[in-house]
């Protein structure tokens, strides 16, 4: 299954929920990219509102409106949607209504829920993730859920791809994913439930990390102290196998343009540099479209991956716990996801060409009777019982 550009989680998340790509639907990053004033970097905020980040209907909010009961577990870019009737987030609001049913069934403690993401495993808040699924499903049965597993990506990540590590997370998730089907099946719901599992993206191997803004202190652009930065000129957001920069005073951006493209060019490992107005031939919004997008866009080349790194005299060297990442540009092998599906109105055993993860959300929207919107996918009627 090919994948959107950037190939990174949120926006592959919300392809996977609205059929279009960044370009409608106006996610860029996992999370929200505010820009600090003239002197200083961009910063990724994620926790904002939905309707702050998604800019088209998605499957749950024509679901919910539709009158049907919706669910998500540690699903992105979907904080106070207003369309989601049981949910229990990536960092769970100790008062929300399932994390106190959780409680009550002593599935979680109190100090589990105070201390969800700080001393706790990825592998771990994957088991609660599960627990909470399995509560919504059985307990609630919405008609449409959400569940999002990120200890694979945490493993990918740390120690890349095909790394011991790595094939542990897959066990495990696959575990997690067997448990949830008998929960489905003790419930007496199998029958009416349709299973899709899918990935957001792939993974390459990392061997060498670009630091473009050790480059850019270099050449005076940035002004640091240690690896913090006191102020700037420009400054690059790395996204793993891509990068945008950003002139963070817009009077002085015509006059830089020219020089971080040559000194972006200039680095070992970049592939490409491509202007923000031409962002459209990689599927990406233009900076005038969408403020996130920036006014260079870098992609690495295979073996390479951009980051944040600012201090040091080189602009290259060993990523230090990051040896597998995404980001690259769609069409990579590599990159793409899995979709599999299964259950009440999928005809078994009929296997898939190439698809684009901008088909699911059609696909989710036939099963259910609904509509969506605008989509650039399509439902893929080919593996729908009659």
């Amino acid at each position: 299954m090919q994948v959107v550009n950037p190939s990174i989680t949120w926006i592959c998340h919300t392809t996977l929920v609205t059929g279009v790509g960044p370009i409608k639907h106006g996610v860029l990053f996992n999370g929200l990219l505010v820009r600090e004033g003239n002197d200083q970097p961009p910063i990724i905020e994620p926790w904002h509102d939905k309707s702050e980040l998604v800019h088209v209907p998605t499957i749950y909010d024509v679901a919910h409106q539709a009158g049907l009961k919706t669910g998500q577990v540690d699903w992105v870019a979907i904080l106070n949607s207003g369309t989601i009737d049981y949910e229990f987030l990536e960092v769970p609001k100790p008062t929300g209504a399932i994390p106190r049913e959780l409680v009550a069934k002593g599935v979680l403690t109190e100090n589990d829920l105070r201390n969800f993401i700080h001393g706790k495993s990825p592998a771990w808040r994957d088991m609660m993730w599960n627990q909470a699924a399995i509560h919504i499903l059985t307990q609630h049965r919405p008609n449409l859920m959400l569940m999002h597993y990120l200890n694979t990506d945490a493993l990918n990540h740390a120690d890349g791809p095909g790394s011991m590590a790595s094939y542990a997370g897959y066990a495990l998730v696959d575990y997690q994913i067997r448990d949830l089907l008998a929960a489905i099946d003790a419930a007496g719901m199998k029958d009416k439930t349709t299973v899709i599992i899918t990935t957001d993206h792939g993974f390459k191997k990392v061997k060498t990390g670009i630091w473009p803004n050790v480059a850019l202190r270099k050449a005076g652009l940035i002004e640091a102290q240690g690896a913090t930065v006191k102020k700037c000129d420009a400054y690059v957001v790395p996204e793993g196998g891509l990068a945008f920069v950003y002139v963070t005073d817009p009077t002085k951006r015509a006059a830089l343009l020219p020089k971080l493209k040559e000194i972006c060019a200039g680095l070992e490992g970049v592939d490409k540099v491509i202007d923000g107005t031409n962002a459209h031939s990689i599927d990406i919004p233009t900076p005038a479209e969408n403020q996130g997008t920036g006014d260079l866009i870098l992609t690495a080349k295979a073996g390479y991956a951009f980051q944040a790194k600012v201090d040091g005299d080189a602009a290259n060297g060993d990523p230090k716990g990051y040896y597998g990442t995404h980001g690259y540009l769609a069409g990579d092998p590599e990159l793409d996801g899995v979709f599999i599906a299964a259950g009440y109105g999928i005809k078994p055993g009929t296997k898939l060409g190439q698809i684009h993860n901008r088909d699911v959300a059609p696909t989710i929207a036939e099963l259910l009777g609904l509509s969506l919107p605008n989509v650039e996918g399509h439902a893929l009627k080919e593996i729908l019982a009659p």
